[in-house]
C-alpha cells in the first residue's frame, strides 16, 4: 500500500468520516481558512491514481469514497513506523511511546484491560 502525503491523508480522514461526499462537503469540513476547490480535487485525483478513492457520477458532478478502509491503512502505517524506527519490535515502540509519555503503571493497566475486554468482545 502506498503512503500518503499530509494533506492527502487529511482528504482521506475526512473522507472515513463522511462516507461519502463531492469536493465542496470535503471542503466545508476543513477548518479555515478553506483550500482552494481546485487544490482539494486534484488531491482526490491523486487519491484515485493511488487506489484510495473512487467516484460515482451523480448529476453533473462526481461523489468519492474511500476504497481502503481507515483501519487497514492505520494498521500499515502503525507497521511502516515500528519496522523503521523501532526494528520491527513492538515491545520497543510501546516502550518508548510510555516513556515519552510519560505513562503511569495506572495508565497502562487501563490500556490492558481496554485489550482484553475488546479481545472477549471479538470472541
Amino acid at each position: 500500500m502506498k503512503q500518503l502525503t499530509k494533506a492527502e491523508e487529511e482528504v482521506m480522514q475526512l473522507l472515513w468520516q463522511l462516507g461519502e461526499g463531492n469536493v465542496a462537503a470535503i471542503i466545508e469540513c476543513m477548518p479555515e481558512p478553506k483550500p482552494a476547490y481546485n487544490t482539494i480535487s486534484t488531491i482526490i485525483r491523486i487519491l484515485e491514481n493511488k487506489e484510495f478513492v473512487s467516484h460515482r457520477k451523480e448529476g453533473k458532478g462526481y461523489i468519492y469514497f474511500p476504497l481502503v478502509k481507515k483501519e487497514e491503512y492505520s494498521n500499515q502505517s502503525l507497521n511502516k513506523l515500528m519496522n523503521n524506527y523501532f526494528n520491527g519490535s513492538f515491545r520497543n515502540m510501546v516502550s518508548f511511546f510510555v516513556k515519552k509519555n510519560d505513562m503511569n503503571i495506572k495508565d497502562l493497566e487501563t490500556i490492558l484491560k481496554e485489550i482484553n475486554k475488546e479481545d472477549h468482545d471479538a470472541s
